[in-house]
């Protein structure tokens, strides 16, 4: 069977990539518009409502704007934004998250593609919650580095530009008023009852994004060494085809005690790693911000909302 589907926001850092994970299936039919009809309501609707999937990969009020103009119900919507990741009407596109995920993916018309950060952050923590190690209030702390892809197409030319220059080439912590956009998600999708602290940085790297979580056995709701956190992990995600728990193994998950931010990239894979002893640890989510942290994961959200191979086009 062939799909049409249609990217609204082609332009831009994540409509790109998934134009380019698409154009190489034979599946897919990909709809395009004229660069001087990209601010035309009329021909945006036209196109959004031939599709049987519409990709929105524009800022909130442009994507409130697109859905909006939905009118044929058999047009799946997936919305890069963050406009409606916590909506109510919305299901969050991240099959992994828990066993009924995939099946309301599967059912719904309206999927909220989740943030980079955040999807690193839900993976780590969720199941510490569902398997009752973390107390629901606990307050979690984590911080994430990330390349400046994920600042988009500004960001990359900021950095680009300065490629000559000393300027960008330090780590820039930023989201100081611990008031990140991905907070809800990261709230609502973990099971937490406060948003966490987190603090992201930008690398002078152009893609890949680890975040650490820190992990205080005296917040467990019982007696857990890293062997036994990373035994969560690996049962809850034990038939996931993109998501790798590592032993505890500091030589086997680094480069002589390095840790390799830009491992997965160019791939839809997330890695997990836990560190520490008995006293402290540090709980480590990787992927590629621009892979399973936007593009990969719109794409596999799509895939299992087709009833395809949830693979297809990813690696």
């Amino acid at each position: 069977m062939r799909y049409t589907v249609f990217v609204d926001g082609q332009e831009g850092t994540t409509g790109l990539q998934i134009n380019e994970y698409l154009a190489q299936r034979a599946d897919i039919e990909l709809l395009k518009i004229a660069a001087d009809k990209r601010k035309d309501l009329a021909e945006r609707k036209r196109l959004i409502n031939a599709s049987d999937v519409t990709f929105l990969c524009l800022p909130d009020a442009a994507a409130k704007e697109s859905v909006a103009l939905v009118d044929n119900p058999r047009t799946c919507v997936i919305d890069a934004s963050t406009a409606h990741r916590v909506h109510p009407d919305w299901v969050f596109g991240l099959p992994e998250l828990c066993p009924e995920q995939r099946a309301k993916i599967r059912a719904s018309k309206r999927i909220a593609n989740p943030g980079c950060h955040a999807s690193a952050f839900i993976l780590a923590v969720r199941p510490l919650i569902d398997a009752g190690l973390i107390a629901a209030d606990t307050q979690l702390a984590a911080n994430s580095i990330t390349g400046y892809s994920g600042g988009g197409k500004s960001m990359i030319a900021e950095y680009e530009a300065a490629s000559g220059s000393t300027a960008l080439k330090a780590p820039r912590a930023y989201a100081l008023a611990l008031a990140h956009k991905h907070l809800p998600e990261m709230q609502a999708y973990t099971g937490l009852t406060a948003a966490p602290i987190f603090q992201p940085i930008v690398g002078p790297f152009y893609k890949g994004l680890a975040v650490t979580v820190y992990l205080h056995p005296a917040q467990f709701t019982r007696t857990a060494g890293p062997a036994d956190v990373q035994k969560i992990l690996a049962d809850y995600y034990a038939d996931e085809a993109f998501i790798k728990v590592h032993p505890v193994d500091l030589d086997a998950t680094t480069v002589n005690g390095f840790y390799d931010v830009e491992a997965n990239n160019g791939s839809n894979r997330v890695d997990l790693a836990v560190y520490g002893n008995a006293e402290r640890m540090l709980l480590i989510a990787r992927l590629d911000n621009l892979g399973k942290g936007a593009s990969g994961a719109a794409v596999q959200a799509m895939n299992v909302h087709l009833g395809v191979t949830e693979s297809l086009g990813l690696v």
